[in-house]
């Protein structure tokens, strides 16, 4: 099959969040249209014109594009979502569709691993405790040190990161360097296994978690992942465990959380990603005394657009030499 050209190809790329990061900078626009300056760029800031500049496009760059708007763009051959997670794109009409998806792995993995190994510390550190007795003008060391658990060492502590891929390598290499063990838990434990003492089959979650002292939730979302994490998984962790989520709330059965915690039957939570967002201000999750909540925030950082634009101009590169891409989701996986 002969590659497209740039001349004959429209992009339109919409991102449309309350947070502003998320937004294109104006520099990305400038960049694309300085690469191929005979493709057409089409930059919408809201989801109002989608469905009309979509129609002729060849390729779609966002976060998200309904069923009906799949329809209308009878011209579409390439979808990359600006995002690692493409849940939101995962129904029939996509799945079935010989339109190409791609993801954004791999470029939010430094600043999430380092994000996750900084909730870690601060659970083993009891710095939440420490912030709260500043504001009291306290010096509280012998309060913070008769806390249960006591201020401890990530030192020779075991790790058990479910979903062990680039994001939980990431932090696997660098929780090494603390001198933790390190276990993951895989769909196929026999790839991807850099950094990782064992890696266990997703059958035998339960069992690596009763290894834990810290578990972090790093997989996909997909409908066999949905509510992976409910009552049978808190009681096969121990009391001193801690349970740390970096990847969808919704992986998570939060009733069966916020029950392990309140009766203190894991020791804390730390979460980046909750169900649902933003968490409203009644939820019971505020109120916990072992819980840390940061809002969504472990993919961000100030490189996030550099390694956007340096992964989708790649891109770009291949589709018009007609090479394959990099990223492509397996849309029957669904990741």
């Amino acid at each position: 099959m002969t590659p497209p050209k740039p001349a004959d190809t429209k992009l339109v790329l919409c991102i449309a969040f309350a947070f502003t990061h998320w937004h294109p900078p104006d520099w990305l626009l400038a960049a694309l249209r300085h690469r191929y300056p005979e493709m057409k760029v089409v930059h919408l800031t809201s989801y109002d014109r989608l469905t009309e500049e979509v129609r002729d496009a060849d390729i779609f760059v966002g976060w998200s594009l309904r069923p009906e708007q799949l329809r209308a763009a009878t011209r579409l051959k390439w979808i990359h979502v600006t995002a690692a997670g493409v849940g939101q794109l995962m129904y029939p009409e996509l799945r079935q569709s010989s339109v190409l998806l791609t993801n954004s792995r791999g470029i939010h993995a430094v600043p999430m691993a380092e994000h996750t190994l900084g909730m870690m510390l601060a659970l083993a550190r009891r710095f939440p405790s420490a912030f709260h007795y500043q504001q009291q003008k306290h010096w509280a060391q012998q309060d913070i040190w008769d806390e249960s658990p006591h201020p401890t060492e990530l030192n020779g502590r075991t790790l058990v990161i479910v979903g062990y891929g680039t994001i939980g390598q990431a932090l696997a290499q660098r929780a090494r360097c603390f001198g933790m063990r390190i276990f993951g838990v895989k769909r196929d434990p026999n790839r991807g296994t850099d950094h990782a003492d064992q890696v266990f089959p997703v059958e035998q979650l339960n069992e690596a978690l009763a290894e834990a002292d810290y578990v972090v939730l790093a997989v996909p979302e997909t409908p066999d992942s949905n509510r992976m994490f409910g009552r049978a998984q808190f009681a096969a962790m121990k009391r001193t465990a801690h349970f740390l989520n970096i990847a969808r709330g919704k992986l998570v059965d939060q009733d069966a959380l916020i029950e392990a915690l309140q009766q203190r039957r894991i020791a804390a939570a730390a979460l980046d990603v909750t169900d649902p967002e933003p968490l409203p201000p009644e939820h019971p999750l505020w109120v916990l005394d072992n819980v840390i909540i940061t809002p969504h925030l472990s993919a961000v950082s100030e490189r996030l657009w550099h390694r956007q634009a340096a992964l989708l101009l790649d891109n770009l590169e291949r589709f018009f030499a007609g090479r394959e891409l990099l990223n492509v989701v397996d849309k029957q996986r669904g990741y």
